[in-house]
């Protein structure tokens, strides 16, 4: 495993950080999941990622009893606050009155005493970023909160909140977008804002929801036991990647499937190593279901992608690559 410093802070992430979107407390179970978080620590990866939201605040509990006994400092574990957490007008957003709550509901849940990087989950239209940033000015006073990221924002916000983070001395590091070979819209205008602020890409979904891990073939049903075949997983599938399951896109994947034998990769690898090509991640975000998995994506790390096989890449997805900035969140 390589490290890289997350933006212009002093903090080290892994190059492949464990994210346990909607697989603990919901696909998995329990010792599944603790396999795989110390296949995770056994390979290397000390960055872990998840949010208050995911199975219903159940991924933030089981991260936090299977990572109870490993020492605290050798690894980063991040949460997000945003998304609702309960059926209360107050449980959800960016007020000062739900960060503070759900910053003390995570710590719990996560049986730690700090965040290391705290994420708003999404840009909150209906409250002041000066609220906002307050509370993150706290709870980073109170040391319960280390650094401040965001997810989803757009180029815009990300410069506004920059601002703010200056005033109030808040150490806003990292942005956590949408990025794959197949989803590049950060690339025309946040990565360009995230770098003039000294913010680095913590990326999600850089297999593109499985899309890019070739088990969806042309003309053929969703194989069973993926994400698109499970009550969990099929509604974020449908959102998130149901663009891409048509025969012109899944013909292309198996095109690049062979670049990544030819390049002695597997195709998830290929996928994972393709996003850390960019100066401007830091880590890019793995989730699985089996120990194995980690085991083979976290190979992906210290890869060096030519510029030829970078250019083949892009042939073969050309007109399918999405781009528009105006998609961010």
């Amino acid at each position: 495993m390589e490290y890289r410093k997350l933006g212009a802070s002093g903090l080290s992430v892994s190059e492949i950080a464990f994210g346990n979107w909607i697989t603990h407390g919901a696909q998995v179970d329990n010792d599944t999941a603790k396999a795989c978080v110390h296949a995770a620590l056994d390979a290397g990866i000390t960055t872990f990622d998840t949010a208050d939201v995911y199975s219903d605040t159940k991924a933030e509990t089981v991260l936090g009893q299977v990572l109870a006994g490993v020492r605290r400092e050798s690894i980063e574990l991040c949460t997000k606050v945003y998304q609702p957490t309960g059926t209360g007008p107050n449980d959800r957003g960016l007020s000062r009155k739900h960060i503070m709550e759900a910053c003390n509901s995570s710590l719990k849940r996560l049986q730690t005493d700090y965040i290391d990087v705290y994420y708003a989950h999404r840009f909150d239209k209906k409250v002041s970023l000066e609220e906002t940033f307050l509370a993150f000015s706290d709870l980073v006073r109170q040391g319960k909160v280390l650094y401040v990221g965001i997810s989803e924002w757009t180029a815009e916000q990300i410069t506004q909140a920059a601002v703010l983070a200056r005033e109030l001395k808040v150490p806003l590091v990292a942005s956590q977008p949408q990025y794959s070979m197949l989803w590049r819209v950060i690339e025309a205008e946040v990565v360009q804002a995230s770098e003039r602020e000294g913010i680095g890409q913590v990326v999600w979904s850089p297999l593109a929801q499985g899309i890019l891990s070739g088990k969806y073939l042309p003309n053929q049903p969703v194989p069973q036991g993926s994400r698109a075949s499970t009550s969990a997983g099929s509604p974020f599938f449908e959102r998130l990647a149901g663009q891409w399951l048509h025969t012109e896109v899944l013909t292309a994947v198996s095109r690049l499937s062979s670049l990544a034998h030819e390049a002695g990769l597997t195709l998830p690898q290929l996928a994972i190593a393709w996003v850390l090509q960019n100066p401007q991640v830091s880590s890019a975000i793995i989730g699985a279901s089996r120990p194995e998995q980690v085991q083979e994506n976290v190979k992906a790390s210290g890869v060096r992608l030519g510029p030829d096989l970078l250019g083949e890449i892009d042939s073969v997805l050309e007109g399918l690559v999405e781009r528009d900035p105006a998609k961010t969140g």
